[in-house]
């Protein structure tokens, strides 16, 4: 089996690509060339959506959960926005795969929404117990869940429902002589 690819890391390549060559090239190579990686990218589009509507057709729930939990297929298809399931599902089920690993209990973690730009907005309940460095862990390791799940979103803020803890106010001492115990 081939080496595993990376679509992000393949995506951000041909832009490299594209990039130097514009630098070395005059205009009309780089319009051809990006023509050529458009045409390129129309065709497996139309590939893969071909694929996931025979998949679809033939009622194979389980090649279709093969396929959309690949990680190279999955991100294929979100690229060509294929993927059947929204991108508020994938970060949901990412949220649910990382809810274990991070001993979140009784829904630690909430997504409170995605805005139009892309940012995922999450809330963080009952846990980290005021403890800074448990909420950056705890949130770089949600942040990685959806990052690989839902790769266009562009980032996530994350909120608590930290409730200030009391201090014990120790006022001073009365006036007058320290009682004596008895006894």
């Amino acid at each position: 089996m081939p080496e595993a690819c990376d679509v992000q890391a393949a995506g951000d390549r041909v832009e490299a690509l594209l990039t130097r060559l514009g630098d070395l090239a005059d205009a009309a190579v780089v319009a051809s060339a990006e023509e050529l990686v458009r045409t390129l990218v129309e065709l497996y589009g139309a590939g893969l959506d071909r694929v996931m509507e025979i998949v679809t057709e033939t009622g194979s729930a389980e090649t279709l959960h093969r396929l959309t939990t690949d990680d190279l297929v999955s991100g294929l298809l979100i690229v060509h926005d294929l993927h059947p399931l929204s991108t508020a599902e994938r970060v949901r089920m990412a949220l649910d795969g990382v809810r274990p690993y991070l001993g979140l209990h009784d829904g630690g973690v909430e997504l409170l929404g995605l805005d139009p730009s892309g940012i995922v907005r999450l809330r963080l309940t009952g846990t980290c117990d005021g403890c800074p460095s448990s909420q950056v862990t705890i949130t770089d390791a949600i942040e990685r869940a959806i990052a690989a799940a839902a790769p266009e979103t562009t980032g996530v803020e994350v909120s608590t429902d930290e409730k200030p803890v009391p201090l014990l106010q120790i006022g001073a001492r009365p006036p007058g002589p320290c009682p004596v115990p008895e006894g």
